[in-house]
């Protein structure tokens, strides 16, 4: 039976792509690759497995939505009502079918409403907590965003140095951003201006941003 699952990576970091991929299969093929959670696996075995769910997969899609475009959106929307309006656009490019998402929302049943308010078409959704741990379509769909953020990722650091993971709790990333605003005056445009760690961390150097996203001295 074919089935799909939509699992998103990258809703947290400060820095960085948000990646959500919807992924279509026959559901005995991907069962049969044994494969889990995107968090649990080594980055080794992500890569494996992409490759392996990439073959036999029936369809899949792609949204990377890049740190302007969150921050763009965030003046209207909220990240889950963000999350829902490009999951639907992947179901809308995928066509009826049965979906498992990976539910970002604390109501399971309301985020699948949300995303029913952006399609076109009609599908069968069903939004669950733990999703990319429950079944395995969500957890190759969770496989498959995770190893393409990874690679944007390896992308960026090649232009803007080793930035850590890019999420908040990671000293790396809180020092990049620090020793980047000193010698710049601003922050990279690989971050998310919207975050909450950009103002603590002005905070802590006493620097401002001012509209055009410029960091200058008070």
């Amino acid at each position: 039976m074919n089935i799909c699952g939509i699992d998103e990576a990258g809703r947290g970091p400060v820095i960085g792509p948000l990646v959500i991929c919807g992924l279509c299969a026959e559901e005995d093929k991907i069962k049969d690759l044994k494969v889990r959670d995107s968090k649990e696996l080594s980055r080794n075995r992500r890569e494996i497995l992409y490759q392996k769910i990439i073959e036999n997969s029936n369809s899949y899609s792609l949204e990377i939505l890049k740190p302007e475009v969150i921050d763009s959106m965030r003046r209207r929307y909220t990240l889950n009502e963000i999350e829902a309006i490009y999951i639907a656009k992947i179901i809308d490019s995928l066509g009826s079918n049965t979906y498992y998402v990976d539910a970002a929302d604390v109501n399971e049943k309301r985020f699948e409403e949300e995303i029913r308010k952006y399609l076109k078409i009609d599908a069968v959704i069903i939004s669950r907590h733990h999703a990319d741990r429950d079944y395995p379509i969500v957890s190759a769909a969770s496989i498959v965003a995770k190893v393409v953020r990874d690679r944007e990722i390896d992308r960026l650091k090649e232009i803007y140095g080793d930035f850590g993971s890019g999420y908040p709790s990671d000293p790396r990333t809180i020092k990049f951003l620090k020793e980047y605003l000193i010698k710049n005056r601003r922050f990279p445009p690989i971050v998310r201006t919207t975050w909450e760690t950009l103002k603590k961390i002005n905070t802590s150097l006493e620097f401002f941003i001012d509209g055009e996203g410029n960091g200058k001295t008070g």
